[in-house]
């Protein structure tokens, strides 16, 4: 208990949040690895809150605390004593204790610190790092609890292991309740009205990051959008985003690109993950390679483009799973990207990128028709022309040359000349092509001057 304590009372002589929070983590360090089982067999149920006053009013310590700030940090710790007593007990693996425990203890540890920002305590700002801990380890025992109800038969769907962002849609009661607590500590962040340099609004976006997370992971992306509401509502009272810890931007970057991309708006969502990838540290890999999953796609559609395989090279999931469709889509191999998305279906689906993917197929049909417009050569010379060297290519191109190139690239799946000529169409409105189709004639007119399939240079 003296080693949590003296850190604590260097953290409040210093004013270091970081320092303090470390006295509430439920993960010993590396440089003291008995101190959370030393901590819990200090004391007893009967004597822990006299003897966590007593180490807090520590007659050697310079600082004072006001009665009212005393008693919530008792509170506090005497929380965090029972929570880590259930922890060590859940993971001896007895019997008779349960991670629903655990959760319940540390849930009524971050309801005691809430209060202490809440009540005459007045907990300071700089203190607001306790707050992460509390809120991240509510999430994280809160998920274990739902698990373990899942194994013993409470509930029944879903078990395992999900990103956030794939969600997990079975019951998650535990988890839930965490999302209402963390809701309130966002709610202390953005309601302070203290001068910005002594206001919790500080830890707004770590809050709103961790909301975040818990949402995608209970598939409640819209609860998402109040937050961002709420974000946009305080905006003139807030500092600006550049102002925070790069951690928080790139992690609410990503977020936010996230939900733009599920409501696909593209370009929006183009626009954030690139900040993030852009300011996200170059060796953390697993966020570079979440990033990519959604950034990818939306370069498919905004700008036409794919990954090169140097991109791809660090991440090898990532690379199993966009290289056959990348090299689909290259080739215009209609049949080969089918294929592709139905032996990737499941992961995509998770990862909700399949509808998105799927209008990849648009690009590798624009490439096999751009081959076929290729191959057509160029236009013989008009009378009078023979000294001009520059060629033209042949921009008109019978329908059935198109449906002949599409039933090749589909493996011989037959298609008749009206569905040919409305797949051409829709090519036309999606701007992936220029010209029109003259009907009368069987013909396609395509754009001259190399522009008749834009951004591809033909």
């Amino acid at each position: 208990m003296d080693n949590i304590f003296a850190d604590f009372h260097q953290a409040q002589i210093i004013g270091s949040g970081p320092l303090l929070s470390s006295t509430i983590e439920p993960v010993a360090p590396r440089t003291d690895p008995d101190r959370l089982y030393i901590f819990a067999k200090s004391s007893n149920a009967f004597n822990i809150q006299s003897d966590i006053r007593y180490c807090i009013n520590d007659s050697s310590s310079s600082i004072r605390l006001t009665k009212a700030e005393n008693n919530a940090w008792v509170e506090v710790y005497v929380g965090y004593w029972k929570a880590i007593g259930e922890l060590l007990a859940a993971e001896e693996g007895s019997s008779q204790i349960k991670w629903m425990k655990v959760y319940e203890e540390w849930r009524q540890m971050t309801n005691a610190l809430i209060k202490g920002y809440t009540s005459n305590a007045g907990f300071q700002a700089w203190t607001v790092p306790c707050l992460y801990v509390a809120g991240r380890y509510l999430r994280v025992f809160a998920i274990k609890a739902d698990e373990q109800a899942r194994i013993q038969g409470a509930v029944t769907f879903n078990a395992g292991f999900q990103d956030d962002v794939m969600g997990d849609f079975g019951k998650n009661e535990q988890l839930e309740d965490a999302a209402r607590v963390i809701n309130r500590i966002f709610t202390l962040c953005i309601s302070d009205r203290a001068p910005l340099e002594e206001s919790r609004k500080w830890g707004l976006y770590y809050t709103t990051n961790l909301l975040f997370k818990t949402y995608f992971k209970l598939n409640s992306i819209g609860l998402s959008k109040n937050i961002l509401r709420a974000l946009k509502a305080s905006s003139v009272d807030m500092p600006p985003l550049e102002s925070f810890p790069q951690s928080h931007i790139v992690t609410f970057k990503y977020y936010l690109g996230v939900i733009y991309f599920l409501d696909e708006d593209y370009v929006k969502a183009e626009e954030n993950l690139t900040s993030a990838w852009l300011t996200c540290h170059k060796y953390a890999t697993r966020n570079l390679e979440l990033i990519l999953t959604y950034l990818i796609p939306c370069h498919l559609l905004t700008t036409h483009t794919l990954p090169s395989p140097t991109l791809l090279a660090p991440y090898p999931r990532l690379r199993a799973l966009f290289s056959p469709l990348g090299a689909c889509i290259r080739r215009g191999d209609l049949a080969g990207f089918d294929a592709a998305l139905a032996a990737g279906e499941e992961e995509f689906v998770k990862r909700r990128i399949y509808l998105t993917l799927e209008r990849g197929r648009d690009i590798a049909l624009r490439n096999l028709l751009r081959k076929v417009f290729i191959a057509g050569g160029f236009e013989g010379a008009k009378d009078g022309d023979a000294g001009v060297a520059k060629q033209v290519r042949r921009t008109r191109i019978p329908v059935i040359e198109f449906g002949a190139a599409i039933r090749l690239g589909s493996k011989g799946e037959g298609m008749e000349n009206d569905e040919v000529e409305c797949l051409l169409a829709n090519m036309i409105y999606k701007n992936l092509m220029k010209g029109y189709i003259a009907r009368e004639r069987g013909i396609v007119v395509l754009s001259k001057g190399g522009t008749a399939f834009p951004g591809t240079g033909v």
